[in-house]
């Protein structure tokens, strides 16, 4: 037997997540270590699945299969195809500078009794670990019924992640508060966005059981691939009517986890009252699997019920663009604005992948990577802003780049990608999404670019308001980006630079997989109207 590669690449932060919460009360530093440790190591495993994987070869490849629950035709199936394996290295890349981000921010206030049973701090790092394992094993699984429990599980470390260690810089009306009072009420901000995001997503994930109980009915299967080969050769056969009603079973549930409008409302609740390296990890990491599964679930088991509901998404994914991006323009809150900006780009995700043109949906795999990679360095500068500061208010800031240069210069790009500034990685994906939306539904495409054109406004009046003007008294004394931080920012930034300069060997592995989803749906690309000339 083949060592079972994609397994190991999951386990690994599982067994780091037990093994970090078993660190005794008192050594809180070697359990960070030990987190970091275990994130790098898997980080070095999917590098060399990224290696093994030949993006010309078979479609799902380095597979594993195993009886589970043979009475109901349970199987523990892995494999990876172009789109599932980059993620799957993002997720590993982010993981180590989320731990490093956090590094302090699940530190008791005061010091506690070394014997009490609960550690916050080890508590903290092994739930980020354990969302990992779950996220990295969601974009190996090939069984339906496997990344349906997946699916619901990872909301659990998520949901105590946002509720029990919250953003400690509570908003301005909470701090003018007597002191206990504004605790308490930041602390009901926190179980409120924790209880909402559990919600919303338990609501979805129901409606998607009772979908993949209804696929079972009609395939006698939960194995994606043999769902696959039995339509291909004609022995499964899903009437129409059935088909749809299963297709909008499973889009509900990856529409609530994009989030999609107006499944949304959870988002900026969650990102805003979360620490910035947890929000982080829910739009650039979590988030990820619902627009993944569309990709690999939607499209591959529903290709009729797809092709039937574009029309309805597409309008979905229009007013998210356009929604998303009005509210970032009018927030007062740094985190929140962030969070509608990532509201508006999972709308040119989704338009790109119903787009049905081999652009689009490239583009959206892309925009997946790149808008990780892009918000993850906005949103860990903008949390080290506000540690220093102690407000996630933009109005309590101003004249930053007088006093934290580095600190503003490094905004300054994560902002300057989030608005798909060429040259950065995340123009190269917001350019094929739009291109591959124009070629067919071109009315969509051009209403779309209204968004870039409100990205530059909500992002560089954030700029104005943060980094220049007059310095405020509170941060004449702010602190530059310490080494830790640096550390953490510069990959992301150099990686903004390398994929927007040269995306090939993003391209080179996600195109294959693109052409299968294409040949699922049975579209081929819009033939131009004009000719190129000999």
């Amino acid at each position: 037997m083949s060592f079972p590669l994609l397994t190991a690449t999951a386990a690994l932060p599982a067994i780091g997540a037990i093994a970090t919460a078993a660190v005794p009360a008192a050594r809180r530093t070697a359990a960070k270590w030990l987190a970091l440790l275990f994130s790098l190591a898997t980080l070095v495993l999917a590098a060399v699945v990224l290696v093994r994987f030949e993006p010309g070869g078979a479609r799902y490849q380095l597979t594993e299969s195993h009886a589970w629950i043979a009475d109901f035709g349970v199987r523990y199936e892995l494999g990876v195809d172009g789109i599932g394996v980059a993620l799957l290295a993002l997720t590993a890349l982010l993981v180590p500078f989320v731990i490093l981000a956090g590094w302090h921010d699940a530190d008791p206030l005061e010091e506690v009794n070394p014997n009490r049973r609960w550690r916050p701090t080890q508590g903290f790092f092994a739930l980020i670990l354990m969302v990992e394992a779950m996220v990295i094993l969601s974009f190996e699984a090939t069984d339906v019924f496997l990344f349906y429990i997946l699916f619901e599980a990872m909301l659990i470390p998520m949901y105590f992640l946002i509720g029990g260690f919250g953003d400690r810089a509570a908003p301005a009306q909470f701090a003018a508060t007597a002191a206990g009072g504004g605790d308490e009420a930041a602390a009901t901000q926190r179980s409120y966005a924790a209880v909402k995001f559990l919600l919303y997503n338990l609501v979805g994930g129901l409606i998607m059981l009772a979908a993949v109980i209804g696929l079972y009915v009609v395939a006698g299967t939960f194995s994606l691939s043999e769902i696959a080969e039995a339509r291909a050769n004609g022995t499964l056969s899903i009437a129409t009517n059935t088909e749809r009603w299963l297709f909008l079973g499973f889009f509900f549930a990856f529409a609530v986890k994009a989030p999609l409008w107006p499944l949304h409302t959870w988002l900026p609740n969650a990102m805003g009252e979360a620490t910035a390296p947890v929000a982080v990890l829910i739009t650039a990491v979590v988030d990820k699997v619902g627009t993944f599964a569309m990709l690999r679930f939607c499209l591959q088991l529903f290709p009729e019920a797809s092709k039937w509901a574009t029309p309805a998404i597409l309008v979905l994914a229009l007013i998210s663009i356009i929604y998303g991006a009005l509210l970032a323009v009018g927030q007062r809150d740094m985190k929140r604005l962030i969070a509608y900006a990532s509201i508006s780009h999972f709308g040119f995700i989704i338009m790109g992948i119903f787009a049905m043109t081999s652009q689009g949906q490239s583009g959206a795999t892309l925009y997946m990577v790149n808008h990780g990679i892009s918000t993850a360095a906005l949103m860990l500068v903008a949390g080290f802003l506000i540690s220093r500061r102690g407000s996630r208010l933009i109005a309590d800031y101003g004249g930053v780049q007088k006093v934290a240069p580095v600190l503003a210069g490094t905004f300054l790009i994560g902002g300057l990608a989030t608005l798909s500034l060429p040259g950065l990685s995340p123009f190269v994906s917001e350019f094929l999404v739009l291109v591959g939306t124009f070629s067919r539904y071109p009315v969509v495409g051009i209403i779309a670019t209204l968004g870039i054109v409100l990205a530059a406004l909500y992002v560089l009046v954030l700029y104005q308001r943060t980094m220049t003007g007059a310095v405020r008294a509170e941060v004449r004394t702010m602190p530059d980006l310490r080494i830790r931080e640096l550390v953490v920012v510069t990959p992301l930034i150099a990686l903004l630079l390398f994929l927007g300069v040269y995306p090939k060997p993003l391209t080179e592995i996600v195109n294959p997989a693109v052409e299968h989803t294409m040949s699922d749906v049975q579209k081929t690309d819009p033939k131009p109207e004009v000719e190129a000339a000999p």
